[in-house]
C-alpha cells in the first residue's frame, strides 16, 4: 500500500485562527473555555469554548451564501490549502467533511419545509462548500457522533492507500446550538463547571465550536517534515445509545487492530491523546480499554479542558495538536486533571 503523510492543517478554535496559535496557547496552559450567557442557546449560563459573536470569519468570499457551520469549515481549509501546493480542482483529490450536527441549529427558528430539510442535511452543506473551493470530485460526508473525524481520517487514509486518490482534504466542524446543548443536558452530562478529564472529581462534558482541517498525500513534499499515517481502527462497543462499554474491551481492539497495522511495537509509542471527554463512564472506560492493551505505563492527556467536547471536529483537533506535539518533541497536559479518578491510572 502507498505511504500517506499529513502535508498540511489548521485548528480553527475560539483560541486561534491556526494551528501554530492555538499550540502556543496550549504550552502556556491557556483554555478557551468561559461562562457564557446567550439566550439563544440557552436560558441559563453555561461552560463552553465558543466563538466571539462579532467573529465573521472574514477570510470567507460571499460569506452570507453560508451559515456559521459552513463558514468555519471553509476558513479552517482555506487556512490548511494554504500550505500546500495541491490542486483541489484535479480528479486524483478528495474532499471529505466530518460532522455530528452540521447546520441543525436551522430547526429552532425556521419553517419545517422541503427546503429547510434538503438545507439542512450534511451533503448540502459538503456540496456547497466543495462548491466554494471547485473541487471536481464528490464530496465524501462522515456523521459518526463523536468519532465523526477520526473515521473521516481513516477513510481519507484507506482512499490513498487504495491508489482511488494522491491527495484528501479531511475537515470537521460543529457549532454550539440549543438544540446540541440541551440534548446533552438532557442526558445530565454537561458539567456545572470547566470539564475536568479523568480526575477524581470530574462530573460532565464541557462543550465547544470549532473546525479543523488535516491534509494527507502520498505524495511527500521535498524539504518538508512530515508525519506519516501508518494506521487505524474503529470498533463498535454495542453497549447503550449514549453509553460505552463498562468494560473498555472494544476500545481495546480497536487499539490492538490499529498497532498491528501500523507494524509498531508497543513500546516505541511515547503518549497517547485520549477521547477524556470527563464523564464518568467514558474516561473510566478508556483507562480500562488502555490498561488491557498493556499501555498504561504510557502518557495519556486529552485536550478537552481546553476546546472543550467538538463533536465532529474534536478528533481533527487532536490529531493536528498530536503533530505538532511530534514536531516539537512536546506532551501536553490535561487542562483540569488534578486527582487520579479512573480504574486504572496512566503514565
Amino acid at each position: 500500500m502507498k505511504p500517506v503523510f499529513i502535508i498540511a492543517d489548521n485548528i480553527l478554535s475560539p483560541l486561534g485562527l491556526t494551528t501554530s496559535e492555538n499550540f502556543g496557547l496550549l504550552k502556556d496552559d491557556v483554555s478557551g473555555i468561559r461562562e457564557h450567557h446567550v439566550p439563544e442557546i440557552a436560558p441559563h449560563a453555561f461552560y463552553a469554548s465558543v466563538f466571539r459573536e462579532e467573529e465573521d470569519f472574514s477570510i470567507v468570499h460571499n460569506k452570507d451564501a453560508y451559515t456559521k457551520f459552513e463558514r468555519l469549515l471553509i476558513a479552517s481549509m482555506q487556512q490548511a490549502l494554504l500550505e500546500t501546493a495541491i490542486d483541489v480542482t484535479q480528479s486524483r483529490t478528495a474532499l471529505i467533511i466530518s460532522s455530528t450536527k452540521g447546520n441543525i441549529s436551522l430547526i429552532e427558528n425556521g419553517t419545517i419545509d422541503a427546503a429547510l430539510v434538503n438545507r439542512i442535511s450534511l451533503p448540502a452543506s459538503a456540496k456547497l462548500v466543495a462548491g466554494y473551493f471547485h473541487f471536481s470530485t464528490a464530496p465524501i460526508v462522515v456523521s459518526h457522533a463523536c468519532i465523526s473525524g477520526i473515521v473521516a481520517l481513516i477513510t481519507g487514509m484507506r482512499l490513498l492507500q487504495s491508489g482511488t486518490y494522491d491527495h484528501a482534504v479531511v475537515a470537521g466542524a460543529d457549532i454550539i446550538t440549543q438544540f446540541i446543548l440541551s440534548g446533552f443536558e438532557s442526558f445530565h452530562a454537561v458539567s456545572d463547571a470547566p470539564c475536568k478529564p479523568f480526575d477524581a472529581a470530574r462530573n460532565g462534558i464541557t462543550l465547544g465550536e470549532a473546525a479543523a482541517t488535516i491534509i494527507l498525500s502520498t505524495q511527500k513534499p521535498d524539504g518538508k517534515d512530515c508525519i506519516q499515517l501508518l494506521g487505524g481502527a474503529i470498533s463498535n462497543d454495542a453497549n447503550h445509545i449514549s453509553g460505552p462499554s463498562r468494560t473498555g474491551e472494544e476500545l481495546s481492539l480497536a487499539i490492538e487492530a490499529a498497532i498491528q497495522e501500523a507494524g509498531i511495537d508497543k513500546m516505541s509509542i511515547d503518549f497517547i491523546s485520549a477521547h477524556g471527554t470527563a464523564t464518568v463512564y467514558n474516561d473510566d472506560m478508556e483507562s480500562k480499554a488502555i490498561s488491557l492493551s498493556g499501555l498504561q505505563k504510557i502518557p495519556v492527556n486529552s485536550l478537552k479542558g481546553y476546546f472543550g467536547h467538538t463533536l465532529g471536529a474534536a478528533g481533527l483537533i487532536e490529531t493536528a495538536a498530536c503533530v505538532q506535539s511530534l514536531k516539537e518533541n512536546v506532551i501536553l497536559p490535561t487542562h483540569g486533571f488534578r486527582e487520579p479518578g479512573t480504574t486504572f491510572r496512566f503514565g
